[in-house]
């Protein structure tokens, strides 16, 4: 849920933090306080457009932050993982929004950065806005389907859908790929012939290049390594009074000392290992010239050679090992392409059971659909009876791709649905986008909302319900009033008993029914304008804010008094 936003020069607002509880939180107060712009910041911190025209004036930068609690589920922390976002520790989510005067923005999830399409996926798991714009993705098809899916509660065997679609559409794939023309297909035979001839003719082996550039630099500077090498040789060994003729006639000296003075004993074994490994150097020495002065054509069979590598590694890979990594996947493939009559044969009959196990839990899984149907349809007409809307017709309709179409259905199922009403008697049903009206349509999702807040299915097998996300419903009372606002009142607090609710109202019918009521109230301070928003304690403050919400400034006694009872009523 939202445990509190914390908002600072955005608009008319300088410094507000607001701390959310669960239940039915209202907001209300007079037209143009800055209700909505709480509701829009919020927006702002998950991921909504941003430009400088929200930063107060006077300011450089505006600043949104938002704090969820969220009870460990799969769903974000696989979120978390697929983006690289540690977590903050406990249950929290904390979404941060900076907007700069020169029109940077910044947008950070547990105070690392990330995109706002990331941010929009997570905050979809999270939050629902509903406001006057919102409104509108009800008209979507796709939209409505995955509101009959949340409902119908089929969510293994739409998960199960899916994945055998997925499985169908590689095998289309790679079918398509093998019935590509014949003339393409012999082409691209001989193509990968050349190329897998070419690669095992150059005989590749990783890290090559490496050591042959090692190689060159050395050949390359062969006289003066040579000098260097007779240099140390002759200092070493070859010459007059060379190092180990001097260290043996040390030797030899050190032997007639230890004759007299044995202290000296210790020492023979040390002037002997180090004669020995002078030696041992010289030799190596000797033996590298030799080897290095019998090849003196080598320099050019290395660059000859490094050629080569670099010729392959442009056409095939940076490296020699992407080179060889592209020589084994053009073998795979010339393999294919060489038995690609049995591998299509093969392929169209994996193609028939996987799209035959698909049809299957498709199908499986649009009778649940079906069903959940017209178990919603019912649930929907009674709900928007209740909001003054009892001769509206409500119903799901289907249309179903045939099961003898192989290539029918998507991810999502066989199924393509369409919300239609008729708000009055012997009118045809028709699409919701193109007969509802600002108010009908208002109350339509709230209906929806309700029944999926209080009768989801995930109660099957004895599991218990789990809290929603949480709802906000922006100037959800927009062209109701009296008995229907109170309907809506209610709808609103069953919904907070599974989920948490925000709601921004104008109606004192709607108000009642908050567990918390906030009253946000627009001042002026030092000629500037102030939003500041109080929650409102105990019965007495809150009468006295239904009452102005009754009658406006003339609160008299009666209309208090008739604010109190709606309280008692709303609670009872």
């Amino acid at each position: 849920m939202l445990h509190e936003i914390h908002i600072q020069n955005y608009a008319v607002i300088d410094d507000l933090t607001v701390e959310f509880h669960s239940g039915l939180n209202l907001l209300s107060g007079e037209t143009g306080s800055g209700k909505s712009i709480v509701v829009d910041a919020l927006g702002l911190a998950l991921g909504g457009r941003a430009t400088t025209d929200v930063i107060r004036t006077g300011c450089d930068r505006a600043t949104v932050t938002a704090v969820f609690l969220a009870p460990p589920q799969t769903a974000w922390r696989k979120w978390l993982e697929e983006f690289g976002v540690e977590e903050a520790g406990g249950e929290e989510l904390i979404f941060r929004r900076i907007i700069h005067s020169n029109g940077r923005s910044r947008l950070l999830l547990n105070d690392q950065p990330v995109t706002v399409s990331a941010v929009r996926a997570l905050a979809d798991l999270l939050i629902e806005v509903h406001g006057q714009n919102e409104q509108v993705t009800l008209f979507s098809p796709e939209a409505q389907l995955e509101l009959l899916d949340r409902f119908t509660g089929a969510d293994e065997l739409l998960k199960q859908v899916s994945e055998l679609h997925e499985h169908r559409r590689q095998i289309e794939t790679e079918l398509e790929n093998l019935s590509q023309d014949e003339q393409d297909r012999l082409r691209t035979i001989d193509l990968l012939t050349f190329q897998l001839r070419e690669l095992d003719q150059a005989g590749l082996e990783p890290g090559e290049d490496t050591r042959l550039e090692e190689e060159k630099h050395v050949l390359a500077h062969r006289e003066k390594i040579l000098s260097a090498v007779s240099t140390i040789y002759g200092a070493l060994y070859d010459e007059e009074n060379s190092a180990c003729e001097r260290v043996g006639i040390a030797g030899r000296a050190l032997d007639d000392l230890r004759a007299y003075d044995s202290s000296f004993d210790a020492h023979a074994a040390p002037l002997r290992e180090a004669k020995a490994q002078l030696e041992d150097l010289a030799l190596t020495l000797r033996d590298y010239a030799r080897n290095l002065d019998a090849s003196p054509r080598r320099l050019e069979e290395v660059e000859d050679r490094l050629a080569l590598l670099d010729r392959i590694k442009r056409k095939y890979g940076k490296t020699i090992e992407e080179a060889i990594a592209y020589r084994e996947k053009v073998r795979q493939q010339l393999s294919g392409f060489e038995h690609s009559d049995e591998r299509r044969e093969e392929l169209t009959r994996e193609l028939k059971q996987a799209a035959s196990r698909y049809h299957e839990a498709a199908e499986r899984l649009s009778e649940r659909r079906h069903e959940a149907a017209a178990r919603l349809e019912k649930l929907v007409r009674k709900e928007l009876a209740a909001l003054s809307m009892e001769k509206t017709r409500f119903a799901v309709q289907f249309e179903t791709a045939s099961e003898k179409d192989t290539g029918a259905g998507g991810p999502k199922g066989i199924d393509v649905i369409e919300f239609r009403i008729s708000p009055n008697p012997g009118e045809d049903l028709r699409p919701l986008g193109k007969i509802a009206s600002g108010g009908e349509l208002s109350r339509i999702m709230l209906a929806l909302k309700t029944v999926l807040g209080t009768e989801r299915l995930g109660q099957e097998n004895g599991a218990k319900k789990t809290q929603g996300p949480t709802f906000i419903f922006d100037e959800v009372d927009t062209g109701i009033g009296g008995r229907v606002a109170e309907s809506v009142g209610q709808r609103l607090k069953r919904l907070s008993q599974t989920a948490q609710v925000i709601c921004v109202t104008h109606l004192a019918q709607i108000a009642c029914f908050a567990d918390h009521h906030y009253y946000v109230e627009k001042f002026e301070r030092a000629g500037r304008s102030h939003t500041s928003v109080r929650r409102l304690e105990g019965e007495k403050e809150r009468a006295k804010e239904l009452a102005r919400m009754l009658s406006g400034s003339q609160v008299t006694d009666a209309v208090l008094k008739h604010a109190a009872t709606m309280l008692k009523q709303a609670s009872a």
